[in-house]
């Protein structure tokens, strides 16, 4: 009875089987069998890159931290204004003045011919000379902030500590030549002899991460009445024709871990293209002192996965860049004149914009599973279509030797 079971469970066998002795084997047959090799080697190359290959997968979802800062990087050379004149401001959306900025800012003197000049013996020079002052002075001298609010040991003894006094007190610092610390260092002769110099500015500043702006404007800013007062002083004794026209060679937003993982970042950059911020490697000049320089940034974070499970975040930015002349209204050719409701003052604006949008890169590779069934799909596949290639080719053959066959019997 099993034996009977066994010869009736061969009628599932799908793949039936013929004698060696009833097998035509063809010229045709074994062309197609190579070509067949051929295209079954070709396509399981093709599709082991495709299986090897990272792909990136692209999503846009709520950008849900809370609390981050953000990081400007940037180095910025203004020609025509000496570092002893370039201020920054930084400001944002909830009304916070940043007096006490978290910064690693450095700021480098430039000649007429944009080289740096050697702030190392600057240095010594300017320290000897307050130092030899200190020394006449008698001892327990304490210099009078006349009238500021002075720091903490009540006493200002250079002309920068009583200047920083006003500027605490919310005063404007116009009249040095009355200040003894002043005078006695000469304080108005060297903003004279810098007046012609250039700056160059390098590092990193820390913003919150809302909309805001921060700018480089000339002298020092103070609060007055809960408004953002500058101090001109400085830019308006020595002539006043400084330019604000700037060389931007480097400009980008940074995470704050972004500095843990700077070799993530940069291969991250380097897989989207994005090595080059939009600043990078630009400038803005005007010959007119009066010139307003504002840029108008989007700022949107990205966050990218590595294959091998690592994670590396930055920002990237698009920027309007836009420019006017604080002596005029704008006039054009238009029948509407524009006007602008605040005065303004010479500087560079950068006004930035935190998007609410987070863009998320994913690198991932096809599953086994897949390739092994498009491997399956190729063998298969080939397989079937130069089956029946072969077959057709077969009978066209036995029918074109038949009739050939029957005309010469006829004939006969």
């Amino acid at each position: 009875m099993a034996r009977g079971f066994l010869s009736g469970f061969k009628g599932f066998d799908a793949f039936g089987k013929t004698m060696e002795d009833v097998k035509i084997k063809t010229r045709t047959g074994a062309l197609l069998t190579i070509i067949s090799a051929a295209i079954i080697c070709t396509f399981t190359l093709v599709e082991f890159m495709d299986y090897r290959r990272v792909y990136v997968d692209t999503s846009v979802i709520v950008d849900r931290s809370r609390g981050e800062r953000l990081s400007v990087s940037m180095n910025i050379t203004f020609p025509q204004v000496p570092c002893f004149l370039l201020n920054l401001d930084v400001m944002d959306i909830s009304g916070e003045h940043q007096e006490h900025l978290d910064h690693s800012l450095v700021k480098t003197r430039l000649n007429n011919q944009m080289e740096r000049i050697d702030d190392g013996k600057v240095n010594q020079q300017l320290k000897g000379e307050l130092d030899r002052l200190a020394a006449q002075r008698a001892e327990g001298y304490c210099g009078s902030c006349y009238g500021g609010l002075p720091p903490d040991s009540g006493c200002c003894q250079t002309c920068e500590d009583v200047r920083q006094s006003y500027l605490n007190r919310g005063w404007s610092f116009s009249n040095p030549d009355a200040i003894e610390q002043c005078v006695a260092e000469h304080w108005t002769d060297r903003v004279h002899e810098m007046s012609t110099e250039g700056c160059n500015i390098e590092g990193k500043v820390s913003v919150n991460k809302v909309i805001g702006n921060f700018h480089f404007s000339p002298g020092r800013s103070f609060l007055q009445n809960h408004f953002n007062i500058q101090e001109l002083v400085p830019y308006l004794k020595d002539g006043n024709t400084h330019s604000f026209g700037h060389i931007i060679h480097k400009f980008e937003f940074e995470s704050e871990g972004q500095k843990h993982n700077k070799h993530l970042t940069e291969e991250m950059k380097r897989r989207l293209g994005l090595v080059f911020s939009p600043l990078d490697t630009t400038g803005n000049f005007n010959p007119t002192h009066t010139y307003m320089y504002q840029y108008f940034l989007k700022v949107v974070g990205t966050q990218y996965h590595f294959i091998d499970g690592q994670a590396a975040r930055s920002h990237q930015f698009s920027v309007t860049n836009y420019e006017r002349d604080l002596t005029a209204n704008e006039k054009n050719n238009s029948p509407v004149q524009t006007s602008h409701g605040i005065m303004g003052i010479p500087g560079a604006f950068f006004n930035y914009e935190i998007s609410p949008m987070l863009i998320v890169h994913h690198e991932r590779r096809q599953a086994f599973a897949h390739f092994l069934t498009s491997m399956c799909a190729i063998v298969g596949g080939v397989l079937t279509v130069a089956s029946i290639l072969d077959s057709f080719l077969f009978r066209a053959h036995n029918v074109v030797k038949n009739t050939s066959t029957g005309s010469s019997v006829k004939m006969m």
